[in-house]
């Protein structure tokens, strides 16, 4: 479908969070979109679920517990399918387990805006681009314990968004990141009337320096560097019946932006509108340009702290899901979800649903989202589909 301007997509894009108060914004937001449908179908919650083939985007140290050797992943999401038919994030995965502790993982993810058509005028000849970012990611993991894992990952970023205009260039804009994760499993426990699982992780996500599309300091974009933390537990009924339960909490770790500053009567004179004065709109001149120049490290120290109203506008900035999942004969899958973020703060809320059907080496997965927001959700409506291969010899699990 055509479109008529690439800055009505990118309002879009950032979850309509300008109508918000103090939302904090991202480059390249395309990085926290669930791409999977089975994180999808249990709200966005990947960090402490069990090992599976997307681990690279929710927790990579998960693959040290994978139980197959290999697994090769494929997804797709339609995006803003309410209003387009040809945005859609897409995303192939492959990981090898190297032995019983180690493994390593590398996986593309590819977010394509369609085509858009350009014009001056209504009656001149279109100009058409086809806007996209991508990000390709490489990780390692290793067991440190027989329980508990970590990994480390790489990410190159690649962001094509910007329009040449007649007289000027249309220069991609790049940058690279970092996480650094940990995963914990426990073994097997009985309990009186079932046996039990727990687990927990951790993910410190997209640390690396600003994107920027004109080479400015004051026209760079933080990265959505974020931090997951989660916990979840196993009832393992028998054989065949197992009922995971899951809590997730995220933090972005970019700061909140400041409130504009006053007017200032330099001559105390009770006129603002003298010349030597600062009038209201170079008061938030100065506070943007003051937010911009903050770099990505001392960045993520603000992020803790920074936000105008003290500790309990801290809280708002942090989202949370559960969900949960129903396994038998690790054959079909039941899964739902709820995922809350403050009103103040973009106003995603959602219930999600999803299933999982595997046969053999081959698991298909479906999830749906229904918005509890009274902002839309650009994921609304729509159908995600993932697709698993996993094979090679099998690993137990203790």
């Amino acid at each position: 479908m055509k479109k008529i301007t690439l800055l009505f997509i990118c309002f879009f894009i950032i979850f309509l969070a300008k109508a918000q108060d103090r939302v904090i914004t991202t480059g390249v937001p395309f990085l926290l979109v669930s791409a999977d449908a089975r994180a999808a179908g249990m709200a966005d919650i990947g960090v402490s679920s069990s090992a599976d083939a997307f681990s690279q985007q929710w927790n990579p140290a998960k693959y040290a517990f994978a139980i197959d050797k290999q697994g090769l992943s494929v997804s797709y999401t339609p995006y803003l399918t309410d209003l387009v038919n040809d945005i859609s994030l897409g995303q192939l995965t492959y990981y090898n387990k190297l032995n019983e502790r180690s493994a390593f993982a590398a996986s593309l993810r590819y977010f394509g805006l369609g085509e858009i058509e350009l014009r001056e005028n209504a009656f001149d000849e279109p100009r058409k681009v086809s806007p996209n970012e991508f990000a390709v990611d490489g990780s390692y993991s290793l067991k440190l314990s027989e329980r508990f894992s970590m990994a480390v990952a790489g990410r190159y970023i690649h962001s094509s968004l910007k329009v040449a205009s007649d007289n000027g260039d249309a220069t991609p804009a790049s940058s690279f990141a970092v996480d650094i994760a940990g995963f914990y499993q426990s073994e097997e426990i009985a309990y009186n009337e079932f046996n039990g699982r727990w687990r927990g992780g951790f993910n410190i996500q997209n640390l690396g320096p600003k994107i920027s599309y004109d080479n400015d300091e004051f026209s760079t974009n933080f990265l959505p560097a974020n931090l997951k933390i989660g916990t979840g537990f196993d009832f393992i009924f028998d054989d065949y019946n197992k009922v995971a339960l899951n809590l997730e909490f995220n933090k972005l770790l970019v700061p909140t932006p400041q409130i504009p500053g006053s007017p200032v009567d330099t001559n105390n004179d009770g006129d603002f509108n003298d010349p030597e004065d600062i009038t209201q709109a170079e008061q938030n001149a100065q506070t943007l340009d003051d937010y911009r120049s903050i770099g990505w490290v001392s960045g993520v120290a603000k992020s803790f702290g920074d936000a105008p109203n003290g500790f309990s506008e801290e809280l708002k900035e942090v989202t949370y899901a559960i969900g949960a999942e129903y396994l038998y004969q690790d054959s079909f899958a039941m899964r739902m979800g709820y995922f809350h973020e403050s009103p103040e703060k973009g106003a995603r809320q959602f219930f999600s649903l999803g299933a999982g059907f595997k046969y053999n080496i081959v698991k298909v997965d479906v999830s749906y989202l229904f918005s509890a927001s009274k902002v839309k959700n650009p994921l609304e409506n729509t159908l995600r589909f993932s697709l698993t291969f996993n094979f090679g010899d099998k690993y137990d699990e203790y």
